[in-house]
Formats: structure tokens, C-alpha cells, sequence
């Protein structure tokens, strides 16, 4: 009933939006863009596992499995995230899970997919389109598997994916399956993370190698 009534009031909301906007008031336009987080926020944050005091989320692209997703204090999501646990996909069938810890941030238009456990930690702050997945159709190893129709192979999991303390990852990155992140990295913007990165480090590039150790 709550999010018919949010619903209701959004859309004059939504209107008058584009209106402040067109007239060119930032003010305004920022009035009314706090109004649609604060909507937004209402509608979604009882449907995760957990949702923590202060934290807000945009108007998201997908959300699926949010009963096997909690989300820390004072975070901040942006719009059109795709937000997905897929429960008992994996080998063993061991049920998913994705832990976002307080105060993290995440980018617009990013992706983060799971059937195994994605583990954020505190802190870390996500760029704009980065794509965290722990899975994949398929461990496409052999030919006859490659010969199989994508969609019509097995998701698998090769290994959880764990982003420790006050990460910062660029925009675009990609961090894929079986991946630990040291607190404190540094991911570069359009990197491709396959294997663990050091705490404390600067990695980027294709696949992702260590650039720099920070020592002091």
C-alpha cells in the first residue's frame, strides 16, 4: 500500500522535475532530485535482507534475490544499478549472498552479479559502469561446451569475490570471479581484475597487473 501511495505522489514530483531542470534553477532541480532519492529509497530498502540508517539508493535498473543482500549504514547507490542474487545456481548449491559494508558508494549504471558471495567492505567507494561478478554461463574449457548455446550452460562460480577496506575502483573496471582485494587498493578506471590484488597497491589495465605498492 505505502509504495502505491509513493508511487502516486512521485509523478507530479518526477514532472516538476524536468520543468526546474528545462528553466535551468539548480536549486530546484536539486530539490527535486533529493525527492526522488528519498522516494526511491522508501520503495526499495524494505525488500533487502538488511538496509542501513542513512543510506540511500537511486532508482534502480534491476534488483533480484534482495532477500540474500544486505546493505550497511550511510551508503549511497545510485540509478539504474543492476543489483542480482541468483540463489542455489552454484555447484553445491549453497545458498548466495552479497554484503555491502557502511559507507560505500556505487557508481550509476553499474552491475553487480552473484550466485556464490560478493563480500564490499567498509568504505570502498565503486565508479561509474564497473561490473563485479563472482559467475559465469559455463567454465568454457572445453569445445563441446563452447558448441553449447551460452544461455543453455550451467552458471558456475570459480571462487567468491572479496573487496576489503576503503577500495577505490574506477570507473569501468571490471572485477571478475575468485578475486580478493587488499583494503586500500586502487583499481584503475577500464581495469580487468582476474587475480588478487595487494592491499595497499595501484593495479590497472588488461588483465589488471600491480602498478605501484603504496610502503608509507
Amino acid at each position: 500500500m505505502k509504495n502505491r501511495v509513493l508511487d502516486i505522489f512521485y509523478f507530479p514530483f518526477k514532472c516538476f522535475g524536468y520543468l526546474s531542470h528545462f528553466l535551468g534553477n539548480p536549486k530546484c532541480h536539486y530539490f527535486f532530485y533529493r525527492a526522488k532519492i528519498y522516494f526511491y529509497t522508501e520503495k526499495y530498502k524494505r525488500c533487502f535482507k538488511s538496509f542501513g540508517k542513512n543510506s540511500i539508493i537511486g532508482r534502480p535498473a534491476l534488483l533480484q534475490g534482495t532477500e540474500a543482500i544486505s546493505i550497511g549504514a550511510n551508503c549511497s547507490i545510485k540509478e539504474e544499478v543492476y543489483i542480482r542474487c541468483y540463489s542455489n545456481l552454484q555447484s553445491g548449491g549453497t545458498a548466495s549472498e552479497i554484503k555491502i559494508g557502511d559507507g560505500v558508494g556505487i557508481g550509476a549504471f553499474s552491475n553487480i552479479s552473484c550466485v556464490n558471495k560478493i563480500d564490499i567492505g567498509n568504505g570502498v567507494r565503486i565508479g561509474r559502469m564497473v561490473f563485479i561478478t563472482d559467475n559465469s554461463h559455463g567454465l568454457n574449457d572445453t569445445i563441446s561446451e563452447l558448441n553449447t548455446p551460452i544461455l543453455s550452460r550451467k552458471v558456475t562460480s570459480k571462487g567468491p569475490v572479496i573487496i576489503g577496506k576503503n577500495v577505490w575502483i574506477g570507473e569501468r573496471a571490471c572485477i571478475l570471479p575468485n578475486v580478493t582485494i587488499g583494503d586500500g587498493a586502487i583499481i584503475a578506471a577500464n581495469a580487468v581484475v582476474t587475480k588478487d590484488v595487494p592491499p595497499y597497491s595501484v593495479v590497472g589495465g588488461c588483465p589488471a597487473k600491480v602498478l605501484k605498492i603504496i610502503e608509507k
